[in-house]
């Protein structure tokens, strides 16, 4: 499926779950971007009713309950809207790795166009006198945020344009200038890495975004490059990066008969009066700390010094974009 078509279902998905009332196929091409054409022209509405037909015809193959109906007896033309109850999930309960997991995923949304697209959507709607739940698409909002350099390098790669921007390595003190041609952003083991040409060394190279310093900066016309056919980026991170070398050793306090994941990562526990005491073995401390976060008030940073600020460091920022989304909801 193409990334357009793609973003046109999500849009479509989107429109019909903010809604109270059927909507026309002529609300839904006003208001739904990709549907945009020229009603009054005879062969344009005939291409923007083919493409409808098939969307409509895709959404239920991937099990949308898109119902049909009319929003009075008055109306002659059918309407479209999203059956909230048989389309909502029920409670998953989820262990910390498995949320850990969902928490990656998540951070690719807030930088994935879905959030404007789907506002522009909905103040159409409004505009339009659509009834429009503003709490239905309350789970599609992103609670992670990922690295500034991500959304700059993953359009950069999209669009075949060469960029520069400065890396900081950790032997050398000052960041050093690299130019690339972006074939892609992946992520392996907790982190997120550019993969493509490095013009001045001539060479495939990956670089880790928490390690780009400053503005991701554009130096070419989109389709400057071709990439690789077949390129596998992760297989180019993996060799690159290595084996994790667990060296550190990190001694957490947990509850009694919790964190289950934990114990068996251990490489020694003992157990006393206010919990059982592991130690864990670990490379990078914000990596565990952001492991750590999700077992909540269960588990507690006894040492060192380096993952317990981490830890602090990751509830504070979970804090404040907890705060930011309860002061947005409020001004709803």
């Amino acid at each position: 499926m193409s990334r357009s078509r793609t973003e046109r279902l999500v849009n479509l998905v989107i429109c019909l779950l903010s809604t109270r009332r059927f909507l026309t196929a002529a609300q839904i091409a006003a208001t739904v971007p990709g549907y945009e054409h020229d009603p009054d022209d005879a062969k344009d509405h005939e291409a923007f009713q083919r493409k409808f037909e098939r969307d409509k015809a895709e959404l239920r193959e991937l099990g949308v309950p898109l119902e049909t109906g009319t929003a009075s007896a008055f109306d002659t033309e059918p309407g479209y809207r999203i059956a909230r109850r048989e389309y909502a999930l029920p409670d998953i309960p989820l262990e910390p790795d498995e949320a850990a997991a969902v928490g990656i995923a998540a951070r690719l949304w807030q930088h994935a166009g879905l959030a404007a697209a789907a506002s522009s959507g909905l103040a159409k709607l409004r505009a339009a006198g659509v009834d429009v739940d503003p709490q239905a698409t309350l789970g599609l909002e992103p609670m992670v945020t990922v690295d500034p350099a991500f959304a700059p390098l993953t359009a950069a790669a999209r669009d075949r344009r060469e960029v520069g921007f400065d890396y900081r390595v950790p032997d050398r003190d000052a960041p050093t200038r690299r130019r690339v041609q972006p074939w892609g952003v992946v992520c392996w083991r907790g982190r997120w890495y550019v993969v493509g040409h490095d013009l001045d060394r001539e060479a495939t190279r990956c670089f880790r975004l928490s390690r780009v310093v400053g503005a991701v900066r554009v130096t070419s016309q989109p389709g400057a490059y071709e990439p690789p056919a077949g390129v596998d980026l992760i297989s180019h991170v993996a060799r690159w990066s290595g084996p994790v070398e667990r060296t550190g050793r990190a001694t957490v306090l947990v509850a009694p008969g919790r964190a289950a994941g934990l114990r068996r990562w251990a490489v020694d526990s003992t157990s006393g009066p206010d919990g059982d005491r592991l130690v864990l073995p670990y490379a990078d401390p914000e990596y565990l700390a952001g492991h750590l976060v999700g077992y909540g008030p269960d588990v507690r940073v006894l040492e060192p010094p380096e993952v317990r600020e981490a830890v602090i460091q990751r509830l504070k920022e979970i804090a404040t974009r907890h705060d930011e989304l309860a002061v947005a909801g409020g001004a709803r």
